[in-house]
């Protein structure tokens, strides 16, 4: 079994902020040695996600209604006693969205749907320059 694996550095807005990487990580593949294997894309920290969604407008908007109906982020919340911040509501959101993401990938070609696209969110109070490690494992 062969590794690869490559970082993206990519700036993010606050609050749901989000870019489509799925072009990243096909690229990846296709300049890769590896042909079938498994695709892991995860995004550092503990305020960031990465999933996978039609990448469009009104579903992003739905999304981040979503979000802040789950996870409020006008409400208090404990963790502002802890460090003296308020983004607890960006942690419980990546908590429950998660930071990593496994997709394999056949033929050099990742195993998505027509209108499934791999997504890095930003869930913090404030802007953040996010890094995101690609990494492909097979043969």
């Amino acid at each position: 079994m062969k590794v690869e694996w490559k970082t993206l550095n990519i700036y993010l807005k606050a609050k749901n902020g989000s870019s489509d990487i799925t072009n990243e990580v096909e690229s990846f593949i296709n300049k890769s040695e590896i042909k079938n294997g498994i695709a892991v894309i995860s995004i550092r920290g503990s305020t960031g996600a990465i999933t996978t969604i039609e990448y469009e407008p009104n579903l992003l908007r739905d999304y981040n209604e979503l979000m802040e109906r789950i996870a409020p982020s006008d409400k208090p919340y404990h963790h502002t006693k802890t460090w003296g911040d308020f983004n607890g509501f960006s942690h419980l959101r990546s908590s429950l969205q998660k930071t990593s993401l496994v997709i394999p990938f056949v033929e050099k070609k990742l195993f998505l749907g027509t209108w499934q696209q791999i997504i890095a969110i930003n869930f913090d109070e404030r802007d953040r320059n996010r890094e995101i490690l690609i990494q492909l494992m097979g043969e």
